[in-house]
Formats: C-alpha cells, structure tokens, sequence
C-alpha cells in the first residue's frame, strides 16, 4: 500500500495483478446485476449500485476472493496512517458497482455515512479518458492566502494561471485496470465525463472504525455494532 500526501490528504494507491477471465466473469457479473437500467436515473449519471438495491457486492460468490484482498489493503491503509489496530475494529460497511457509459458522470459528494471509502477498477489504461476520480481538500492549506488557488488571476508561475502541486485546487486520478484507491470518505470527490466509446467498470467501498468488540466506550470511536440494541 504507497500513500501519497496531496493537499495533505492520505491518498492511497495500491496496484493489483487480476486474472484476466476473472475479471471477465466480474464484468459479466455487474451488467447482470444491472440489468437494462442505464442511468441513475439521470441519463447524464452513471448506474451506481448503492442507490438501485445492489450495495452487498463483497457477499455475491463472483466477487468474495478480491473484496477479501482490498479489505487487507484497507487494514495495511490503517497501518500506514499509524492507526493501533488492537484498539479497533473495521468493518465493510457496503460495496457496489459503478457503471459509466459514454459521456456520463458522477456529481461531487462525500460518503457522510463512512470513515474511509475505496474504489477498485475493474478497467482503464490510466490514461484518464475513462472517467478520472476527482478529489476535492477541505481547506486549501498551503495556498497562504485564502482565495489565491481557486485560479482566478492568482500570482503563480504556471503559464495559464493555473495552480500546480501543492496548490493544485484539487487531485485526478485515472482509472488502471486492477488500481485501488483509498482515501477519508469526508473527503469531497466525483468522477469525470467518461470518454465517448469507453465504458468504465469499477467498485466502492465504505468502511466503518469502531472500537473491538467487548472493549470498554472508546473517547471518539462508536462501540462495536454488536453492543448496540436496536430499537426498531
């Protein structure tokens, strides 16, 4: 797991080596479970899985082996940041697949629900006209003076006005077949227009940090689902 520090966010990227029948029998998979929906349900939005009652994906028999593979990237995310996992537990909240045909999007939002959020693509080149991931900072911290990266006629050296790394107002990342991607889920993020005659084919995750199970209340961390009592 290689984490990246942009604006400072944790970006984590991890590179996996999928069997290409595998991912063939994935792919056949979602477009079964999507069935003749195309949108969501704006023609202009890609099919998310989350919202069209298909959100359990890591409990579907196709998909079990690599679900079980990005959940220890996520633990190793965990370790990277310098979390002490004895003194928590993670949990797979949801996981569902996001289909994007020619030109559509997925508008700018954070996942409130979650702590830490993934996305696994099941294609792309990396060359990003299949829809690159756009991540948004909360704050501009090293722009020094509030305002000067939103771009409009700020004082940097780029030729077109436009801030570069560390101002850079946000982060794109291209879709790479086999790419995982981890980063906070209150982080604010969409995915781009994907290119005329491409689909892109990938996978979300949301994960939840509570404490272990059985420990006592923990300061800022939930008790573990299993000390809750449902009232309804």
């Amino acid at each position: 797991m290689q984490i990246e520090g942009l604006f400072p966010l944790a970006l984590g990227q991890v590179q996996l080596r999928p069997d290409p029948l595998v991912v063939a029998r994935q792919l056949q998979a979602i477009l079964e479970l999507r069935g003749l929906a195309e949108a969501n349900p704006d023609p202009a939005c890609a099919w998310t899985g989350d919202i069209n009652g298909v959100w359990q994906l890591h409990r579907h028999p196709t998909f079990v082996g690599l679900i079980d593979e990005l959940c220890v990237h996520a633990c190793a995310y965990l370790d990277a940041l310098g979390f002490d996992r004895t003194r928590l537990a993670l949990h797979l909240q949801r996981c569902w697949p996001v289909v994007s045909g020619p030109g559509q999007v997925v508008g700018r939002h954070h996942h409130p629900n979650a702590h830490l959020s993934g996305v696994y693509y099941l294609n792309g080149d990396g060359r990003g006209h299949s829809g690159c991931l756009r991540l948004w900072p909360f704050r501009q911290v090293n722009e020094l003076v509030p305002g000067l990266a939103v771009g409009h006629d700020g004082p940097f050296c780029s030729p077109d006005g436009t801030p570069a790394g560390w101002l850079q107002p946000w982060v794109d990342v291209a879709p790479r077949a086999g790419l995982f991607v981890l980063f906070p889920s209150s982080t604010d993020h969409a995915v781009l227009s994907n290119g005329e005659d491409d689909g892109r084919f990938s996978i979300s995750l949301d994960f939840v940090l509570t404490a272990p199970a059985g420990a006592a209340a923990a300061e800022y961390l939930a008790p573990h689902p299993q000390e809750w009592l449902p009232l309804a």
